[in-house]
């Protein structure tokens, strides 16, 4: 394996298939879809390990072709219209140009009415280019944007990642606006990916809204046990170290296989040079992690209601709930009426604090919730 980076466990953006474990069945079909003409949505947890994914497929499609054009746009940070032309258009244009006077005169043509302007980026020299969006104006802006792509020609894949962001926008029918744009764009791939499962099978999978059953699905769930195994014990083994299978088995079950929370007790293990993993050792670096957060985590429980301080601690306590308004859970926990519990639930799955997961209710932040049981358990 490569040894350009220092620790191979990485715990953020993409490097290689090297520092990249499995997913080759995700990523061939992935690539299958795209290839025959056909979008693609995925949907998973956050953190595990979508992002990820998309980028290992850009990167494989570009083995493929290496004129491929990948281009990833993340929504979250998004919440208007306006904001979405702007990342939209920062991603796409002059990215199917390698010549910045004719991207330049291509934009001048296309965008009739705006300034489109040209700038270098610092540190690798290429031309930058943007277009000036008045207000009230994102529609025409968004309008032409598309037709950039379509005069192009150029086959490219767009991935939007968080796509469900888009139903928050305080803008009517931006779905039956960006579907009217993307059904008659035919030299371009779209990938659309979201952590927020039920939100996305809404917009593709209901007869009602304007994306219904336009892509092909696909949801992502954990990288298998073995294979995530063999892929870390490799690492270690280079390093001189034995990875035990029961050590990494109590940790992905811990977790249950989320990919990023497991990569960062790999990638503080690894740090750990020279000593021995086990059981203890892990639960040395989660103990490490815990009290660099605790002043966040402090502040964090601090901003809580009273009931969503009880529901949060008492969610921490069981690890799992699958009948938060049950009897049983309320009267364990010394939680009040059901309706509170479900008022409070509401707010706190708003937050994305509680993640309602297909085995029952946990707490988003894995981390969060073992600082709840350290802190209050």
């Amino acid at each position: 394996m490569s040894s350009q980076i220092y620790n191979p466990f990485l715990i953020s953006g993409y490097e290689s298939p090297s520092y990249f474990c499995d997913r080759e069945q995700e990523t061939s079909a992935i690539i299958e879809t795209l290839r025959n003409g056909r979008n693609i949505t995925l949907t998973s947890p956050r953190r595990i390990g979508k992002t990820g994914l998309i980028k290992h497929t850009f990167y494989r499609l570009k083995q493929l072709d290496a004129k491929a054009n990948c281009i990833y746009i993340d929504l979250f940070p998004t919440n208007s219209l306006a904001d979405f032309t702007r990342s939209f258009s920062a991603a796409v244009l002059g990215q199917l140009d390698p010549d910045p006077v004719k991207i330049m005169k291509k934009m001048t043509e296309i965008f009739k009415g705006l300034r489109p302007t040209m700038t270098f980026d610092e540190l690798s020299g290429r031309p930058k280019f943007s277009v000036e969006i008045a207000k009230g104006g994102e529609g025409h802006t968004l309008d032409q944007i598309f037709e950039y792509l379509k005069r192009s020609g150029k086959a490219c894949v767009i991935a939007f990642d968080e796509f469900q962001q888009i139903a928050a926008y305080p803008e009517k029918n931006v779905e039956a606006l960006l579907r009217s744009y993307i059904q008659d764009l035919h030299n371009v791939r779209f990938i659309f990916s979201g952590s927020q499962s039920h939100m996305l099978r809404e917009m593709f999978l209901s007869p009602q809204r304007p994306f219904y059953q336009s892509t092909s699905e696909m949801n992502i769930g954990a990288i298998p046990e073995k294979a995530y195994h063999l892929f870390a014990g490799e690492f270690f083994h280079d390093q001189g170290r034995q990875l035990p299978e029961k050590v990494f088995h109590n940790l992905y079950a811990r977790y249950d296989g989320y990919t990023w929370y497991v990569q960062v007790i790999l990638n503080r293990l690894y740090a750990k040079e020279g000593q021995t993993l086990n059981d203890e050792l892990v639960q040395e670096s989660i103990g490490d992690i815990l009290l660099e957060n605790d002043y966040y985590y402090q502040q964090l429980f601090k901003g809580f209601t009273s009931g969503q301080k009880s529901l949060v601690k008492a969610i921490a306590a069981e690890k799992l709930v699958k009948e938060i308004t049950s009897g049983a859970f309320i009267t364990k926990h010394g939680l009040t009426a059901a309706s509170s519990v479900k008022s409070t639930l509401k707010v706190l799955l708003d937050q994305e604090i509680i993640y309602h997961s297909n085995d029952g209710y946990i707490l988003y932040d894995r981390f969060f919730a073992e600082w709840l049981r350290a802190t209050f358990c």
